[in-house]
Order: C-alpha cells, then structure tokens, then sequence
C-alpha cells in the first residue's frame, strides 16, 4: 500500500468519523446529554485536527489525534458498559451522561416504531419499539470504537512516515551555530 493511499484512507476514516460524530451530537441534543454532547465537541475538534495534519504532512496534528483517540476509545467503551449495566452501572440512574435528571437518550421514546403512552404521572414511556435503545446507543458507540481503532493504526503509520521523512532534525545542532 503506497503513501498516498494510507493518506487518503486516513481522511477517508476522518470523514467518515466526523459524519459519525455530527449524528451522535444531533441525538445527543435531541436527548439532552449534555456530557456526551461536550466530549462529542472536542472528538469533531481532533477530527478535524488529525484531518488537517494528514492533509498538510503534520506529524504533531496526527499524533494529538492518536491521543485524544485513545481517550475517546475509552469513553466508548465506557459507554457500551453503562448502557449494558456492567459492574453496578446503571444507565437510568448514571448521571456520568446527563446533568438534568428528566433528560434520556432520544432514541428511548423516539425510535423507531415507538409508541409513547402518557402515565398517570404525566411521564412519557414507549412500547412495541422495533429496536431497543440500548442497542441503538451500543452501536454507535461500537462504530465509533471501530472508527477509532482504525484512525489510531493508521494515523501511528502516517506519523510514522511524516517523521522519517522530516528531514529538519537530521543536521546536528552545532551546524545552525556556524
């Protein structure tokens, strides 16, 4: 696999990761997740850093990217747990997500095929949706773990490349001295 393409596939994956990232963010907002909403920010930020850097052969660029997506791949998994109750975690009572006790995950009584049935104490459910909200959070967190993933192995190739092709390091100091 030549240079230019191990490039190119590095903005494809970035692309392809700020679509991702902006859909996330709209459902955030639409549920009020405000921390999701915050770390999704920073994510597009470095998205758009780690573009930037492969675009213009910055090895620092990619290699801020490759770190903030190590984080990144941390909070995704830490939300696959939450919202698989791993280890005493509970997402309907976890305020790691949201600030405001009434905000939830859009897709709980938006999703498709969701029905919302007013109780008696004025609170919103659904039922009969095709697809359980936790399974739709699941996978977009996984996504964004496997989009990750494949940033951060391409992106350590690329930094790799640009580094061993910066020839700025490679005269000894006392040559900018004579």
């Amino acid at each position: 696999m030549g240079f230019c393409s191990r490039r190119y596939f590095f903005l494809s994956v970035c692309l392809l990761q700020m679509l991702s990232v902006i859909e996330r963010q709209v459902f955030d907002f639409l549920g009020f997740l405000w921390i999701p909403i915050l770390v999704n920010f920073f994510e597009i930020i470095f998205i758009i850093l780690g573009f930037f850097g492969a675009y213009q052969y910055r090895p620092k660029y990619i290699i801020s990217y490759i770190l903030w997506h190590l984080f990144w791949l941390g909070w995704n998994v830490f939300i696959i747990c939450l919202y698989l109750d791993v280890a005493n975690l509970d997402h309907k009572t976890n305020k790691v997500l949201k600030l405001d006790p009434k905000s939830e995950s859009w897709w709980s009584n938006e999703g498709p095929g969701c029905k919302r049935i007013l109780s008696e104490s004025y609170q919103t459910a659904s039922e009969n949706c095709l697809v359980n909200y936790v399974h739709v959070e699941i996978f977009q967190a996984g996504l964004q773990c496997v989009a990750s993933l494949i940033g951060i192995v391409i992106g350590i190739c690329l930094s790799r490349i640009f580094l061993e092709e910066d020839d700025t390091c490679k005269l000894p100091l006392c040559v900018y001295y004579l």
